[in-house]
């Protein structure tokens, strides 16, 4: 049986309180399980409910606090704490279903990968955009490159926290921009790690007003290619071409679908990311995306 430690970073969000409860009610076939948050606030504003929760909950938890408004030091501070064979993590806006966690262990087991990716599903509200929800633009699979996955998410991934692997920390220059997650595994693939998917550990992710625009989408895949062009090995200047043969050929899509509302918009989402990409081979300084406001 395996000591799994489930990380959950979290600032100022108070539905925490659901993504705790729903790991509360998880299938643990005997593994040990232990619960890190580490709260990226100023201050310990998620110290109280977490403590509310803590007596009677079926796992032991640990709260730690990891200021400020930088996921980057949350994300290192749960992997300090961390001691059990496996490493989990998880959103403080999810909820996970109750065969979640086996099934990642599951995966990582069967082909001793050194990260097991699951499914994030999109929980949409009544009132979202309706090409939106028939797009499912806002739930989260891995990418596949050549039958491979090169790079990963924090929103639901177990990670094996032995060597060479345990020493991988993420970067703090991402900590607000973002991208944070797909350098980090980068380096995980790096040091020979393979990473897997598991589809059955379900997490849902129910989606808020202000992500249910097509601005977000734009704003949140820039970024994404922003990361992937400061991340690409050789001469940057010689990649750029390549890239902008991708933007037109997208451009172009997006003009011949405009009658399709979501074939249109996923063409122009896919020009964004490659138009990220160029202004991250170019060294342009991504948004900070994270810390701003307060999370609902």
């Amino acid at each position: 049986m395996a000591r799994i430690d489930i990380c959950i970073c979290t600032f100022r969000r108070p539905f925490l309180v659901e993504t705790l409860n729903s790991v509360a009610q998880l299938k643990t076939g005997g593994h040990q399980i232990r619960v890190v948050i580490a709260d990226n606030d100023e201050t310990p504003s998620a110290r109280e409910r977490v403590t509310a929760l803590a007596g009677d909950f079926p796992f032991p938890i640990e709260y730690i606090h990891a200021p400020a408004a930088n996921i980057c030091i949350a994300r290192n501070a749960c992997l300090d704490a961390a001691d059990g064979d496996f490493v989990a993590f998880i959103d403080d806006d999810e909820l996970v279903t109750e065969g979640w966690l086996l099934a990642l262990v599951d995966k990582a087991d069967e082909r001793n990968a050194a990260a097991v990716l699951g499914p994030v599903r999109a929980i949409y509200a009544k009132d979202a955009p309706e090409w939106m929800v028939s797009g499912d633009f806002h739930s989260t699979l891995p990418v596949h490159v050549w039958g491979e996955i090169r790079t990963g998410y924090t929103c639901n991934v177990l990670i094996r926290w032995s060597a060479p692997f345990n020493v991988l920390r993420f970067d703090l220059r991402l900590g607000k921009s973002g991208g944070e997650d797909t350098d980090f595994f980068y380096r995980l693939t790096d040091l020979g790690g393979t990473i897997d998917y598991a589809p059955d550990a379900l997490v849902e992710e129910p989606v808020p007003a202000q992500r249910a625009t097509m601005a977000w989408l734009v704003a949140r895949r820039l970024r994404s290619g922003q990361t992937h062009g400061m991340l690409l090995d050789g001469p940057r200047l010689r990649s750029i071409p390549p890239v902008a043969a991708k933007i037109a050929y997208c451009c172009l899509m997006t003009g011949l679908t405009a009658f399709s509302p979501i074939k249109r918009r996923r063409n122009w989402l896919r020009t964004t990311l490659h138009i990220g990409v160029v202004s991250g081979l170019l060294g342009q300084r991504q948004a900070e995306l994270y810390g701003q406001t307060s999370a609902s």
